[in-house]
């Protein structure tokens, strides 16, 4: 029972950690607030889907050794296997903590190519939200803090 709790408290803290990690066009950082963006006028020409890889912090690894560690060494009792258990565990929950945290934050997104008015194209890859683009959509890219994220233009 104890160790489900454990597991369960590990799943847990690395799901909220992945829920943090978005970068969907559409939610905005606070930061991104009341400030003046850049707005370009283009023509999409092409969508891919690819994936961005999740992040390894070392919060997923950290979070899976303890648990692991803590288990193993439940699970071995108080003697010399109960260390070598929690050794065990503390290595092996930290694998699999860490592959918990990169599946985690994994996002689906799309790779858009976008043609501007002035004729020059850019390349640009974002989460995907719930605009769905197509070639031959007309598109503005809003540049704010260096961050630039592709909408439908406004008819």
């Amino acid at each position: 029972m104890k160790r489900y709790l454990n597991l369960s408290l590990a799943l847990i803290v690395v799901a909220t950690l992945g829920a943090c990690a978005s970068s969907n066009p559409d939610v905005i950082q606070r930061g991104d607030t009341q400030r003046l963006a850049q707005v370009q006028d283009g023509v999409v020409l092409s969508v891919r889907p690819v994936t961005v890889e999740g992040n390894q912090s070392g919060i997923g690894a950290t979070v899976g050794g303890v648990v692991g560690g803590i288990s193993g060494s439940n699970a071995g009792g108080r003697s010399a296997g109960g260390a070598i258990a929690g050794v065990l565990g503390a290595v092996a929950g930290a694998v699999v903590g860490n592959a918990a945290e990169r599946f985690g934050t994994q996002e689906s997104a799309v790779e858009l190519l976008i043609q501007l008015k002035s004729g020059e194209r850019r390349a640009i890859v974002q989460a995907k939200g719930g605009e769905v683009l197509a070639p031959g959509d007309a598109v503005i890219l809003v540049t704010t803090g260096g961050k630039v994220r592709v909408t439908k233009a406004p008819q």
